[in-house]
């Protein structure tokens, strides 16, 4: 990490705001990197810590950073289950008190500490009483930060400890121009662009991995299950088959919020709406030991019945 890394044109424009903010002690030791997942937020929030641990100046702390081991950058995020089988969903109170130690300690290669709590809208109640009491008893040059795509889930004393980063969606041409840029037709570009509603990293991810492909395969099977050309239960077994059933259903509850987006009937978008709802619940299932074919054969069935008559 000698080196700036490259960024998005919205990123650049955060990281050098922040970085003079940060130069000219305009900013608090507590930060909220917020805005829609897959925007960035992480890597510029490593770069402007890279800058306050001053490695993009000294090359063997920068190797230090890259390597995981730099005794006074502090990352904190999901670690394994006791059985190592996973990684846990939320963040817990021994991590949060392990980074307390740590930023208890003095600064080993300057006279700054930097750490990101990422994903901090996973830190559970208990870990967050930890957090709250680390953010109110800062020590100096230690900087505390944290990473959020849904930042309402953290207390409201939390957040009102911290200085606001937001990161937004960019203007419509800046993202198609970032898109061209990483390679991709500016038909193609504009297509994905549309589905994900702007958001070019959602774009991108969509363009690289072929989810512009799956999309049109689900809205393809959606339509063949709304008219009862294709059967309901082979539809969700081969869904199901795969390692993208999650995918899969996300993009159906995408395209049923846009399908609603057209709409004029109050009844109708109100159906769609709380079809978009289970859809989301099925995703959530998906996650748990229920039969992955029989939770997505109940939401195709309602997603017939809902469409059937709009």
């Amino acid at each position: 990490m000698s080196a700036q890394p490259v960024f998005a044109p919205w990123q650049a424009r955060i990281f050098e705001q922040v970085r003079s903010a940060l130069d000219s002690g305009r900013l608090g030791h507590a930060l909220l990197f917020c805005g829609p997942a897959r925007l960035g937020k992480r890597a510029v929030a490593d770069a402007l810590a890279a800058h306050v641990l001053g490695l993009d100046r000294e090359v063997r702390s920068a190797q230090l950073l890259a390597a995981g081991t730099h005794p006074d950058f502090h990352a904190v995020s999901f670690v394994p289950t006791k059985d190592g089988t996973k990684l846990r969903t939320e963040i817990v109170i021994d991590q949060i008190r392990e980074l307390s130690a740590k930023l208890s300690l003095t600064p080993q290669y300057g006279s700054a500490q930097v750490a990101i709590v990422d994903p901090a809208d996973a830190v559970n109640t208990s870990a967050c009483n930890a957090l709250l009491k680390t953010l109110e008893e800062p020590q100096p040059g230690r900087h505390l930060w944290l990473v959020a795509a849904n930042p309402l889930r953290l207390p409201a004393t939390i957040r009102s400890r911290c200085q606001r980063i937001e990161f937004r969606l960019p203007p419509r041409e800046e993202a198609l121009v970032w898109l061209a840029g990483r390679g991709h037709r500016e038909a193609d570009a504009v297509e994905a662009l549309d589905a994900a509603r702007g958001h070019p990293g959602l774009a991108s991810e969509w363009l690289d991995g072929g989810g512009m492909a799956l999309r049109r395969e689900v809205a393809k099977d959606l339509a063949g299950v709304a008219k009862g050309d294709l059967p309901v239960v082979a539809t969700a077994q081969r869904w199901a088959g795969g390692e993208d059933a999650s995918e899969r259903v996300a993009h159906a509850a995408d395209l049923a919020l846009a399908r609603a987006s057209g709409l004029t009937d109050v009844a109708g978008i109100g159906k769609l709406a709380a079809w978009f709802d289970a859809a989301n619940r099925t995703r959530d299932l998906l996650r748990t030991t229920v039969r992955a074919d029989l939770a997505i054969a109940e939401l195709l069935l309602a997603w017939r019945g809902t469409v059937a008559r709009n």
